[in-house]
């Protein structure tokens, strides 16, 4: 069974699920996102969300593909360009930190440990850019998919809760000082991609432009 990463891109934006590509849950305040809902503009906002990202910081997703099959999708960023964050009660996230904001297997893939997969290429991405950790917001009542993970499965590869919540605590992975987590990201995310982003973007938080929360996962 063949394996590999891609890094998100407009080009191959259209291979994650349906209902993920147009979702602006996380790249819209939550007025900003009604009202591209009641207009029909989600999928171009969703577009102009990430075509600045890349623009600014570089690469903030992967899709696995198996049998180049689309298999699972994983999205992440600065706090600054994820305008939803500060609905949740266990806002802020850590400065040293960039949050796994959401992300999907396939049904007919679950149980084949693709979801840590994954997470490991995310970790192994926000590692070279000189982040200390991941963050992410859980949802401890999960029933189903969902823009957020669930806290379950979000323990399950590591993070540990640093602020407690009846529905969604906020987990945090620390990569500087899980030393095998990173070579358990090393073995296996090479094995799949060499690189996820390019080498020539900067390690360092970014200054978010003005208006940036109202242009455009799941």
């Amino acid at each position: 069974m063949g394996r590999r990463l891609e890094p998100l891109t407009l080009a191959n934006l259209g291979e994650l699920p349906a209902p993920c590509r147009a979702c602006v849950f996380w790249e819209l305040d939550p007025v900003a996102a009604r009202q591209a809902g009641r207009t029909g503009d989600t999928a171009l906002e969703k577009e102009a969300w990430l075509s600045q990202l890349l623009l600014d910081w570089g690469t903030a997703g992967v899709v696995l593909f198996v049998d180049d099959e689309p298999a699972g999708y994983a999205v992440y960023a600065p706090a600054a360009y994820l305008p939803r964050i500060q609905a949740f009660p266990t806002a802020p996230v850590s400065p040293d930190a960039v949050v796994l904001a959401t992300g999907r297997v396939q049904p007919r893939y679950l149980g084949m440990g693709l979801g840590k997969v994954l997470v490991q290429a995310v970790a192994k991405d926000v590692l070279k850019r000189g982040f200390r950790a991941v963050e992410a917001f859980g949802d401890s009542r999960w029933d189903g998919p969902d823009c957020v993970w669930p806290t379950d499965f979000l323990r399950a590869v590591g993070f540990g809760v640093v602020r407690e919540h009846p529905r969604n605590p906020r987990l945090r992975l620390d990569l500087r000082s899980t030393v095998t987590w990173r070579s358990e990201t090393a073995a296996a995310v090479e094995r799949l991609i060499g690189v996820i982003r390019p080498e020539h973007s900067p390690p360092a938080p970014v200054t978010v432009r003005d208006g940036l929360s109202r242009e455009p996962l799941k």
